[in-house]
């Protein structure tokens, strides 16, 4: 028995570099090499702000922590806790934070006085309210008390003076010393203070003494958008800004001699805080550093994913376009190879060469674009990224390659394979049947065979496909970093793919049967809907392609646009946007009648008890009975409830009815409706709430549904005044402040320095920044979704050049103008041009609805011009990319184009 000869495998690395070449010169490889660069370029740029940032933020961990773990509470830490640590061998440093407003000098010429009587070692003298003619400046700060060993890791950097050169810094080695503070640089120029000059808080006068540059813990909250004041623990008592009702946040770093011993303790003390039910007290580990920080990290990091995975997907769908032409214009060549002797086996390892050198080369070009693109990014989002990144590994780039090998293998060599199969008789027999004929080799075998043998025969067939679509599916969760994130973007995709190709393919067949009427089109639009209609399949890929690629691009414009433009107009223009909060019970009534009598139309001060859900149905309740992490961190806080008989103008009920003003002054309960969803309460549930160690019980008796965007005071929890007025509360008001009204303001701080004022304003530019600075990174991304957008409209276009080109000179054979070729080849853009913008406009307003009211909460505008925008743009990229593709169709020859030339 004859062996098999075996493959050679030099002919067969000759074989593929010499066709690779000849492709390449010949400019067949353009269209997939452009789309898998792009495809890297993008997934790689948003790996390498990952993988830096998550590098960073895991070698800064304990720095981020001030130690190897700390204790978070909302009231003093137990001292059992603190205990144990140290008969462990811990080291123990504490802080406390909270919101407070700052003092500064007076502008009126009294600062030297203040400032030279704060320049003592101990200045503890209350300043004067009468020493100014004017009352001093005063902002809302993030003060944080800190004992003197603090920190125990990383250290504080510390400037003399806010515009000194960095050769300047210093690193503290212990904390601010008694009588003093250490600020951020912005509350100097807000105080109109200095560095050695004085600043008030609550009832003492304390000298700053440097400038703070780099605090190693520091939080991600909306607190510490305000600038920093660091003082020493021994001097917050005598500040008297520590009182009921006041919202602290007290933590004790540890750190021990290895972090075993530290994990250790950490260990012992979530069980023993699980099982003592101490609420209001969490761990936070080296792992868990910093949650908000990475939440918001993360948070930036999966909308930018997002995006890149986009423009994987629109590449993909170009590589498939591309490869489905390369393969059509390939079949007589293949066809010369077969007569010369090659073998099925030989082309199939030809392309397969071909394709995964053409992968590795685009992935170095699509990597080195992403590792300069990743550079920009961290640029735009350098006012969210904290800490010094280290340089980043090699992963990305390993991804880059997968994913380019991925995208060409799943989604080229498919459409090469049946070229493997070309019969050599199509040298002599060249009948026009291509692909479909080898295609129909496998159909064959399905002859004379019914049910499910031929649907697995025909199925069969497009194997390759299937395949490629499952490898893409575990690149698309690779790169999402998240399963679900993964199998949402897919599933959305081929929810949307599939709708614009129904949608497509419906809108041509009413066009084709509409045209069929007698004198309904004339000749130019009849025969154009007759050709589209006869490449029915290319023609919905064309309309499919370019409808995605122009809803993603509507869409990003309306977000940018639209979207944000809901998000500011649902917050009134005299909204409020100042909070007073911790004012105590005897200073109500003063600070209304100083708002009245300085103009300031504000709400009446409205009573706020800190209290914490204890039980439900007499059944306890704890962090640990949800799943969402959000919910756990709700659960284990304390919740602000307040009293009143009157249901506010704000809210609606939802559910059940209101107690007052007429109803039972019985204890019960009205609650937020977006509380009771997420912590699974309905009407008739008896909830506990623990207050200041006091139990009350209380049924609910309705739901009530907020509108929070007219940042009017609001609370979770609403019950009648008899079942609240006797247990401990602070009260809060919320006013709109005009610029010119600040003075009288700032006066009223100076009387009264224990109240807390909350700019909203300042917090809610803040968030502008950041959501500018995401939107500026998408932005600079979809650059890359833009150009693949691009691809896929020439490859859609493309794909059906050659089947217009022989069209095109039948007709002029037959003859038909030039002319008339023209309207026809122009009509048929238009057609695909008007139905692709149309759909993309519908998707877009459908896209934007779910996010205005499912993720951003406010009412939606239909935006009429976006259809018309959509169809102007669609017939703008058919036409435009109809005429490159096409340009030099109708200069061709008749005799060449008919005779393949």
């Amino acid at each position: 028995m004859a062996r098999k000869p075996r493959l050679g495998w030099r002919l067969l690395f000759r074989t593929a570099l010499t066709l690779s070449f000849r492709d390449a010169r010949a400019g067949e490889l353009t269209t997939l090499w452009v789309a898998v660069v792009l495809a890297v370029a993008a997934l790689t740029s948003v790996a390498f702000v990952a993988d830096r940032m998550h590098a960073g933020l895991d070698r800064e961990a304990r720095q981020m922590l001030g130690g190897d773990l700390r204790i978070r509470a909302d009231h003093p830490i137990d001292p059992a806790l603190l205990a144990e640590a140290r008969v462990r061998g811990l080291r123990i440093a504490s802080t406390a934070e909270f919101p407070s407003m700052a003092t500064g000098p007076s502008a009126s010429g009294s600062a030297s006085e203040a400032i030279g009587a704060a320049s003592m070692s101990a200045a503890t003298e209350p300043m004067d309210p009468t020493a100014a003619t004017e009352p001093p400046p005063s902002r809302l700060v993030a003060v944080k008390s800190v004992s003197e060993n603090y920190p125990l890791r990383g250290t504080v950097t510390l400037a003399p003076a806010p515009n000194a050169p960095a050769s300047a810094d210093y690193d503290a080695q212990r904390g601010p010393a008694a009588g003093t503070v250490w600020v951020d640089a912005p509350l100097l120029d807000a105080l109109n203070a200095k560095v050695g000059g004085a600043v008030q808080l609550g009832t003492r006068t304390l000298r700053i003494t440097a400038v703070i540059v780099r605090e190693p813990d520091r939080g991600f909250s909306f607190i510490n958008f305000s600038p920093r004041v660091m003082m020493a623990a021994s001097d917050l008592a005598s500040t008297g800004l520590i009182g009921r009702g006041s919202r602290v946040t007290y933590r004790a770093l540890l750190a021990g001699p290895d972090l075993a011993q530290a994990d250790a303790f950490g260990a012992w003390a979530r069980q023993t805080i699980d099982r003592d039910g101490i609420r209001g007290t969490t761990v936070e580990t080296l792992q868990a550093g910093q949650p908000q920080l990475r939440q918001t990290l993360d948070r930036a990091d999966h909308f930018l994913r997002l995006v890149a995975l986009l423009t994987s997907l629109l590449c993909a769908v170009a590589i498939a376009l591309a490869a489905q032409r390369f393969a059509r214009r390939h079949v007589d060549g293949c066809a010369v190879l077969r007569c010369l002797g090659a073998s099925e086996r030989l082309l199939r390892g030809v392309f397969l060469i071909e394709l995964a050198g053409l992968g590795l080369a685009a992935s170095v070009v699509g990597g080195l674009l992403g590792l300069a693109g990743h550079a920009v990014l961290l640029h735009w989002l350098g006012g969210l990224i904290r800490v010094s990144l280290p340089w980043p590994s090699m992963w990305p780039l390993l991804q880059g390659v997968v994913a380019a090998l991925v995208l060409l293998l799943g989604f080229g060599l498919p459409a090469l394979y049946p070229l493997t199969r070309v019969p050599p008789v199509r040298v002599l027999r060249r009948d026009g049947a291509g692909l479909a004929g080898v295609f129909a080799s496998d159909a064959e075998r399905a002859a004379g065979q019914s049910g499910w043998r031929a649907a697995w025969h025909r199925v069969y067939a497009l194997r390759g496909y299937a395949i490629g679509l499952l490898l893409y599916g575990g690149l698309l969760i690779w790169a999402a970093g998240a399963l679900r994130l993964g199998l949402i973007v897919a599933a959305g995709f081929l929810i949307g793919v599939g709708g614009f190709a129904l949608c497509g393919r419906g809108l041509l067949r009413l066009l084709a049967v509409w045209a069929r009427k007698p004198g309904a089109l004339g000749f130019g639009w009849r025969y154009a809907v007759a050709s589209l209609e006869r490449r029915s399949a290319a023609s919905t890929l064309q309309i499919t392609a370019l409808g995605v690629a122009l809803m993603c691009l509507l869409l990003l414009s309306m977000t940018r646009s639209d979207l944000i433009a809901g998000w500011r107009q649902s917050t009134p223009a005299d909204a409020p946007n100042r909070f007073v909060i911790d004012i105590q019970p005897d200073q109500a009534a003063e600070v209304a009648q100083r708002l009245t009598a300085s103009g300031i139309a504000a709400s009446p001060p409205a009573p706020m008890i800190r209290g914490r859900l204890t039980a439900r149905d007499g059944k306890p309740v704890s962090p640990d009975q949800f799943a969402d992490t959000r919910v756990k961190r709700l659960v284990d806080r304390e919740f602000n409830l307040s009293y009143r008989m009157t249901l506010p103008d704000d809210n609606r009920l939802e559910a059940g009815a209101w107690y007052g003003p007429t109803g039972s002054p019985k204890p019960q309960i009205s609650i937020e409706a977006g509380l009771a969803r997420d912590l699974g309460i309905h009407l008739n549930d008896m909830l506990t709430f623990d207050v200041a160690g006091q139990s009350i019980t209380a049924p609910v008796t309705s739901i009530r549904r907020l509108d929070w965007g007219t940042m009017q005071v609001n609370f979770f929890v609403l019950m009648p005044p008899d079942a609240l007025r006797d247990f401990p509360a602070t009260f809060i008001t919320s006013f709109h402040l005009r610029p010119d009204q600040q003075s009288a303001l700032d006066g009223m701080v100076r009387a009264m320095p224990s109240l807390t004022i909350i700019d909203t304003a300042a917090l809610l530019a803040q968030i502008q920044r950041m959501l500018d600075q995401v939107i500026a990174a998408v932005q600079f991304l979809f650059l890359f979704t833009l150009a693949a957008g691009a691809v896929v409209l020439y490859a859609a276009l493309a794909g059906t050049r050659d089947e217009r080109a022989h069209e095109s000179a039948l007709l002029r054979a037959l003859g038909a103008s030039r002319r008339q070729v023209q309207a026809v080849q122009w009509t048929e853009f238009v057609v695909v041009g008007v139905m692709a913008g149309a759909m993309a406009a519908i998707g877009a307003e459908a896209v934007g609805w779910t996010l205005a009211v499912r993720v951003f909460s406010f009412a939606f505008t239909l935006n009429p011009m976006l259809l018309l925008t959509g169809i102007v743009a669609g017939l703008v990229c058919a036409v435009a990319g109809g005429w490159w593709s096409l340009r030099s169709v109708l200069r061709r020859p008749v005799l060449v184009t008919l005779r393949g030339g």
